[in-house]
């Protein structure tokens, strides 16, 4: 009872020391939002930016950006900036964060500050909880925003809820908006396709809006991952400039919205993209908005990246702080042609590469209609007999005495007109009536907004570890997008399919996590096509790209490596390109290294090669997945990209560099290292050499204090086409 009285007065105590003035204080180490009630009883926003000293500079703030929160009925337009959660109907001419038609027809709302509170969640994390009210209509918003001290990332989210006699419908329902007055702002975005993710591109912002968005319902990041850095007066580099990075934890169709006003001021609206999905809205019942996260930067990209870094590890991504398993997959060696044999040989190829498992890919399952292609058993998660007469329980317990784990591929989601599941349960795909099915990879999405089919997806998973439980990891793969969509289930409600699918595949999700807590799975989507914190709370990796040529995925690791931790982004060694296998490596090793080689094929000093690879990357795994991330020279800019990983206690240090295309001989500069103590001295030594081969570095081996590496600098880079070098950097 002391305890909840002590916790309740801190509470109070918290909201009274953040509410001085008038104003709301949201605040990390470096970094505060500041909201602020008007005269008018609406809430705004008067700072974004970095932290102040005292409250006083708040208040100068507040009161410079907030003169016009009064009511003038000459001019309407003043009570329009920096509104924290703009609605429409009433005096806002501009993007809304909600739009909502009430039982009566009225199409307008307005929120009204009611109170808040923050609570001190742990000794890290801060949430603050702002209602709102329609002062006319029953309709309440509560604008929830979650504080990571030490990262300096904030969570922000918004739960609407109504008390009306029937049903309102929503037409728009962001996440957050967002307000920010600059001189110019310059937005990096990151595009591609199949087999060219997270492309980045940069722009500056001009009068009107821009648009980035998905509507394809599944594997919605194919064509536009669903982050943005925005730079304020300037762009931003990756040691200096003011910026905001953000990202939606959401996996199905994402909007952001960038719109540049008549007075230069910029509003962000971030979410649920709406389009087809207007939203029913039973009296009582709670819309709640998937979490936009952001956080700000004055020391430019590489901050912001690794504030989000360090909050994916605690908070993100499923178990952040945990180690990962390095792998050997088949798919390459064997695509669906394989049978006992060919796997159990894999198994020891495994175990001579010093890999933690053995992955088994597409092509293991169906018996009426076997998986020997794309065309046919997919739904039907059964071993194949033909292949595999002993079972999947026989090829989890061969590996476990070759010494290695076994994990499993699936594609749950999804299903072939050719299976026994399809045949039964023709309803439970997703189609439009009297219109012919669409197909892609040959397949139909299942519709997960059905109770029954989120049953059989969640039991797919459940039987194989029921009948296996030795099976130590999932790959959860999804080959296509939503088209001709219609939901038998769902009937007269069609547009709550994007948002419902989605839904319920959490709901799927959440039960698999519940039940086996401790299962590691990879996220893929034909490539690229789900990365999003969304989905990363369930998942504890995911597939970076289906290019793994290794100069192509140069781009696409420096690409996820803006947003994304290490450990969670796989790259693996496979036949894609000509280079060298000690080149293919090394790129592999800027995240979570596996394999997808016909091992028995490499010669002896490749396989040597590997072999030292994998041990020394095990052995720095931890400075790789869990260190600081400095990315040094990018290949945007140069034809060699330079980075390393430093850990928290700045002991040691992974240098990778990897030179792509360059003019013939190039003559390289030093390269000044970061991220280490100034004051510390430094052993130096170039590591993963092929057999006999001869170093690129010539100060490998010798010392070197913090402030000479990252001052003065070393020559790391070679100077030949496609080749690679990997610094250890160890303190003495």
């Amino acid at each position: 009872m002391k305890k909840l009285l002590f916790l309740l007065a801190l509470t109070i105590l918290f909201s009274k020391a953040n509410a001085q003035d008038g104003q709301i204080q949201i605040e990390t180490q470096n970094t505060a939002l500041i909201l602020k009630v008007g005269k008018n009883g609406l809430l705004y926003q008067s700072y974004l930016g970095t932290k102040l000293k005292d409250n006083l500079g708040y208040a100068a703030v507040s009161k410079e950006n907030t003169k016009s929160f009064v009511i003038n009925d000459g001019n309407p337009l003043v009570n329009l900036r920096h509104q924290a959660y703009p609605t429409f109907g009433t005096e806002n001419l501009f993007e809304p964060a909600i739009r909502i038609t009430h039982n009566d027809g009225n199409p307008s709302l307005e929120l009204n500050y009611v109170s808040h509170s923050s609570q001190k969640i742990d000794a890290n994390t801060t949430e603050t909880i702002i209602k709102l009210k329609d002062p006319v209509y029953p309709v309440e918003v509560t604008l929830h925003y979650k504080a990571f001290y030490n990262e300096n990332t904030i969570e922000q989210w918004t739960e609407i809820v109504h008390h009306e006699k029937k049903a309102v419908m929503l037409y728009n329902y962001a996440s957050s908006m967002l307000h920010f007055d600059a001189d110019q702002y310059w937005l990096t975005q990151f595009h591609g396709d199949w087999a060219k993710e997270v492309r980045m591109q940069e722009s500056e912002l001009t009068s009107g809006t821009k648009v980035i968005d998905s509507k394809l319902g599944v594997r919605t990041n194919m064509y536009q991952t669903p982050v943005f850095f925005l730079s304020l007066n300037a762009k931003a580099n990756e040691n200096s400039g003011e910026l905001v990075a953000g990202t939606i934890a959401w996996s199905g169709n994402f909007k952001f919205a960038f719109e540049l006003d008549n007075k230069n001021s910029l509003r962000i609206s971030s979410g649920i993209n709406p389009f087809a999905s207007e939203y029913s809205l039973q009296p009582g019942k709670i819309f709640t908005t998937p979490s936009f996260i952001y956080t700000f930067s004055n020391k430019g990209k590489g901050q912001a990246s690794r504030n989000l870094h360090s909050w994916a590890k605690k908070y993100g991504v499923k178990d952040g702080e945990k180690s990962r398993l390095t792998l050997l997959n088949n798919w390459e060696t064997t695509f669906f042609n394989f049978d006992e044999k060919k796997l159990t040989d894999m198994f020891a190829d495994s175990k001579t590469l010093g890999v933690d498992m053995f992955l088994l890919d597409d092509g293991w399952f169906g018996n009426k209609y076997p998986r020997s292609g794309d065309k046919s058993g997919l739904g039907d998660w059964q071993a194949t007999k033909t292949k595999l007469p002993n079972g999947i329980g026989f090829l989890m317990q061969e590996a476990e005495k070759t010494g290695v784990k076994f994990g499993i591929w699936i594609e749950p989601e999804m299903v072939n007109p050719k299976s026994e599941l399809y045949e039964k349960h023709p309803d439970w795909v997703l189609k439009l009536p009297n219109r012919p099915e669409s197909y892609y990879r040959t397949q139909l999405v299942l519709d997960l907004c059905n109770p029954q089919v989120q049953d059989f997806v969640f039991k797919t998973v459940d039987d194989i570890m029921q009948t296996n439980s030795g099976v130590a990891f999932f790959k959860w793969d999804c080959n296509r997008m939503m088209t001709n969509a219609y939901s038998t289930y769902l009937k007269n409600q069609q547009s709550h399919l994007f948002i419902e699918y989605t839904q319920g595949l959490y709901k799927v999700l959440d039960r698999i996590k519940t039940k086996y807590p401790n299962l590691p799975m990879m996220l893929c989507a034909g490539g690229g096509g789900r990365t999003d914190y969304g989905l990363l709370n369930y998942f504890t990796e995911f597939w970076a790209s289906d290019n793994t040529d290794p100069f192509n995925r140069v781009f696409i690791q420096w690409g996820y490596s803006q947003f994304f931790p290490a450990f969670s982004i796989c790259n693996h060694v496979t036949s894609w390109g000509n280079q060298s296998i000690k080149f293919k490596t090394d790129v592999a090793m800027m995240g979570k290294l596996g394999f997808d080689i016909n091992v028995k094929e490499l010669k002896e000093k490749e396989l040597k090669y590997c072999q030292d690879a994998v041990a020394n990357y095990k052995r720095l795994s931890p400075v790789i997945w869990h260190g600081d991330l400095y990315r040094i020279i990018s290949p945007y800019d140069e034809s060699r990209a330079v980075l390393m990983y430093v850990n928290e206690s700045k002991s040691k240090a992974v240098l990778f560099s990897y030179t792509l295309h360059p003019l013939y001989d190039p003559q390289y500069n030093s390269v000044r290292l970061e991220g280490l103590d100034p004051n510390k001295t430094y052993r130096v030594e170039e590591i993963n050499l092929m057999p006999e081969g001869k170093k690129s570095l010539e100060e490998s081996g010798e010392s070197f204090t913090g402030d000479y590496l990252m001052n003065v600098g070393l020559r790391v880079s070679s100077s030949k086409v496609e080749t690679s070098v990997v610094l250890e950097i160890t303190e003495l």
